[in-house]
């Protein structure tokens, strides 16, 4: 009965290994998903800032300009305008921080702290799940499997302790 506890201990520390080397994968999938979305957003924001010059306004002027339009369509605009350059800023400071992450599972640590939540559920809606040969993957991996093996290890030890203290009643004969 043991050698089948401690394969299933085993199977599960393996899965637990499995499942959270995911996270640094879904990090890195969510990075590439975050450049595109700069991208696009940095060509939105040249755009208005070019016709902006064109009119002689700042950047700025031109949002405000756009906010302020009795004309709601382009009142709407103008928000757009400006939830993007916010988006597109902040945006920007989390790459920086994905770039800047050093240590093991730093990547991840960043994109748990600040998410794109429209971002973060794309990516999670096209993640395709993979085993990372990075250190971070590793680490990652690493860990999940101590968390689940050691887990399951306390459990069992927990279990045989109290099935051991149960009193044996006594069979009598008569």
């Amino acid at each position: 009965m043991f050698r089948v506890f401690r394969t299933l201990g085993l199977a599960l520390g393996l899965l637990g290994g499995g499942l959270a080397a995911q996270g640094p994968e879904f990090a890195q999938q969510y990075a590439q998903r975050l450049g595109g979305a700069l991208d696009e957003l940095k060509r939105e924001v040249a755009s208005l800032e070019s016709d902006a010059k064109a009119t002689g306004n700042t950047r700025e002027g031109a949002v405000d300009r756009l906010r302020t339009n009795p004309d709601t369509l382009v009142a709407r605009r103008g928000e757009a305008a400006r939830y993007d350059i916010e988006r597109l800023e902040r945006l920007s400071a989390q790459q920086q921080a994905l770039a800047n992450a050093a240590s093991p599972l730093g990547r991840l640590a960043a994109v748990i702290r600040d998410p794109d939540v429209p971002l973060a559920r794309a990516t999670y809606r096209d993640y395709d799940p993979a085993l990372p040969t990075t250190t971070d993957g590793i680490v990652a991996g690493l860990l999940g499997f101590l968390a689940a093996w050691g887990g399951w290890r306390v459990l069992s030890d927990v279990g045989r302790r109290v099935v051991r203290r149960r009193p044996r009643t006594a069979v009598t004969t008569a």
